[in-house]
């Protein structure tokens, strides 16, 4: 059959409340301009973000029910604990709340003043936990990931050559840890390669560097492995992933992706002394190691959710669900980056709104233009987010896993049609709060009319 349909039936829903233009015109004003401080209650479509905004299945449900509170040593811990093992082949398991706590132990242990930390490409809150640890964060994307247009297959690989000269320049006993982010979610959800992965691991162990993977989005990056590289066609989605973390040392993971949980992550790895002073730092600010900050109903539904992520009928739903979103933009006019990703669709924000100064924020323009006009929740990824550091200004439509259907997916469309038409009249935005880190999730805005 063509018509690649869900791989599931809808059993509970939620209502969503409409809103009219003159109410989001003063929601947005009372936001600051900033869709992020908005009443979640007040957005019809969010595609904010994919962590933690996922639907569980009825299996994740009934294994809340049998969750294990217990202090420590909950039998909900051991499950999951032999599930990760199982997927990732690594020997020891830290839970942690969320993604960015992983990165904040990770990083404590490995980074540090004088260090440096490299990565295909750091995420806001990758980059702001090396920072924090007093490392130095640098990027090294692929040649092919500069291009928009560029359709090579995995634009999320690491740069190998810019990896040897930063390793050279830096001195390889400075260099803290080396980060290849699976799939690239700065680079556009772009995946990396088996081979660019291995390639990574030489460098790094002949280096003596430890080379670990951001893995919240394994799966996704398996499915493109599977269907681009050759050797991996007739290979399971977990098959392909149990090669890539055997790969590397050890990782970091937010459950919050690619395993269906509305909060959960953990850091794994091999180093026992390592993972013991990793547990030691969980306990001051996480909790005892076999909760790591969560409830052991969520480590329940962690552990379910490892195994659905893998199922094939579900990630080729994944997949065709984020074309059909970039095709209806391609087709609309809306210049998007290719080719389309895993978890969300990425809109060229400069191209959408040439007549926008960098340093007008197109990309805050477009976000805000979206909400005003249907009620649609998206976010900036370019220099409202990374400063100096972006490449791009690029607009994140990150779809939910299980939550919005295709009828859904052709409003967002058609708003998209709308702030075509009105292009030329948006404003752009000034910044008038900037907080000190990770400044695009608090930040204040006005708007700024541009003449023509």
């Amino acid at each position: 059959m063509k018509t690649i349909i869900e791989p599931f039936r809808i059993k509970v829903v939620e209502p969503l409340r409409r809103t009219t233009r003159a109410e989001r015109e003063k929601l947005l004003a009372a936001a600051h301009f900033n869709p992020f401080l908005l009443h979640a209650d007040d957005v019809l479509i969010d595609l904010l973000t994919d962590s933690g905004t996922s639907a569980m299945s009825q299996n994740q449900w009934a294994g809340i029910m049998r969750g294990d509170e217990s202090y420590a040593g909950s039998e909900s811990y051991w499950r999951l604990k032999r599930e990760v093992v199982d997927l990732t082949g690594y020997a020891e398991f830290i839970p942690t709340h969320q993604g960015r706590a992983a990165e904040r132990i990770l990083f404590s242990l490995l980074g540090g003043p004088g260090k440096t930390v490299i990565a295909n490409t750091h995420f806001d809150t990758t980059r702001a936990n090396v920072e924090q640890s007093g490392a130095r964060a640098v990027d090294c994307p692929c040649p092919d990931a500069k291009d928009l247009d560029a359709a090579a297959p995995f634009k999320g690989n690491m740069d190998l050559g810019g990896l040897l000269r930063e390793i050279e320049a830096a001195g390889p006993g400075n260099v803290g840890v080396v980060v290849l982010t699976v799939t690239n979610n700065s680079g556009g959800g772009q995946p990396v390669s088996m081979a660019n992965a291995r390639a990574v691991r030489e460098i790094c162990r002949d280096s003596g560097i430890p080379f670990f993977l951001d893995a919240c989005r394994f799966a996704e990056n398996a499915w493109f492995i599977r269907e681009r590289e050759d050797g991996y066609a007739d290979k399971t989605i977990r098959e392909i992933a149990r090669e890539m973390f055997g790969l590397a040392d050890g990782c970091t993971f937010s459950a919050k992706k690619d395993a269906f949980v509305n909060m959960g992550g953990f850091l794994a790895l091999n180093d026992s002394e390592g993972a013991l002073e990793a547990r030691n730092l969980l306990i001051l600010t996480e909790g005892f190691p076999t909760y790591g900050g969560m409830a052991g109903r969520d480590l329940e539904a962690m552990a379910i959710g490892l195994r659905e992520i893998c199922d094939h009928d579900y990630m080729e739903y994944r997949i065709a669900s984020t074309r059909y979103l970039c095709r209806g933009l391609e087709e609309r006019g809306v210049p998007t980056l290719k080719p389309a990703g895993g978890h969300a669709a990425y809109v060229d924000a400069r191209r959408t709104l040439p007549h926008i100064p960098l340093a007008r924020f197109p990309g805050q323009a477009v976000v805000n233009a979206l909400y005003l006009i249907g009620g649609v929740r998206a976010v900036e990824i370019g220099t409202v987010m990374f400063g100096e550091h972006a490449q791009h200004d690029l607009v994140r439509l990150a779809l939910p896993r299980r939550v919005y259907t295709q009828s859904h997916i052709d409003y967002v469309l058609e708003v998209f049609e709308e702030l075509v038409a009105t292009a030329p009249e948006l404003p752009g935005y000034e910044m008038t709060y900037e907080p000190r880190v990770l400044r695009h999730f608090t930040a204040h805005f006005e708007p700024v009319p541009i003449e023509a």
